[in-house]
């Protein structure tokens, strides 16, 4: 039992060959290209419009000189928000599931903010270790808390959007379960059951929007310490 129940977060293969990089790259093929003429189709307005949401989201945190990577965590929250609803569908694969790539994604991010400010503000980074007005016998114990704080923080990054989506993903394999055994034994629960499970479905794409949301806007904010 609980092999199959966690046999949905495993990599699929395909003639021993790793299919997660098509699970990557096929969602993107989703989204219009830019129409070249001098009015753009629907689709594409709605993309435009939705990407300038998602622009204005990442520059509010940012500060002037944080400017130039407003489109590499666009583009990160665009990308984390399009894997993890494209996953909840049927017979498809949630590579943010996967801790590996999670923190693939998380600790790059994060130590190019670090290596960032102690490359720039020196001074600044180094004072983030010690709280100003610490008392002098306190202060070698925050700079260990303070630095462990530092180091944690990528492993929460990836921690919190695998536990998150992977328990979403759980609690639908189980209800879903639920609804098919009870439709034997009474098709009033099987039905209220049904319905519990679209409400949560529902639910789960807005958690798999959020997770995108708040893992972008964390890194942009361990940017703007450093900048």
């Amino acid at each position: 039992m609980v092999g199959s129940l966690f046999s949905q977060f495993d990599s699929p293969w395909l003639i021993n060959v790793p299919l997660v990089l098509l699970a990557l790259i096929l969602p993107w093929k989703l989204f219009v290209q830019q129409y070249s003429g001098w009015a753009g189709t629907r689709n594409s307005l709605v993309l435009a419009a939705g990407l300038e949401a998602l622009v204005t989201q990442v520059m509010q945190p940012l500060s002037r000189k944080g400017g130039n990577w407003v489109v590499l965590f666009a583009s990160l929250m665009l990308m984390l928000m399009t894997l993890n609803v494209v996953g909840l569908f049927p017979y498809t694969f949630t590579p943010t599931t996967q801790l590996s790539m999670n923190l693939g994604l998380a600790v790059p991010l994060w130590l190019g903010t670090v290596i960032y400010g102690f490359r720039n503000h020196p001074i600044v980074a180094l004072g983030h270790l010690c709280p100003e007005g610490a008392p002098n016998a306190l202060i070698p114990m925050l700079i260990v808390v303070e630095t462990l704080s530092i180091l944690m923080r990528p492993l929460a990054l990836g921690l919190r959007l695998t536990a998150n989506l992977t328990a979403g993903h759980l609690l639908m394999h189980l209800i879903s379960s639920a609804v098919l055994g009870l439709m034997s034994l009474s098709i009033l629960l099987s039905f209220i059951t049904g319905i519990l499970l679209i409400f949560l479905t529902l639910l789960e794409m807005a958690v798999a929007l959020i997770q995108g949301y708040v893992f972008a806007i964390l890194v942009t904010l361990y940017l703007d310490e450093n900048l």
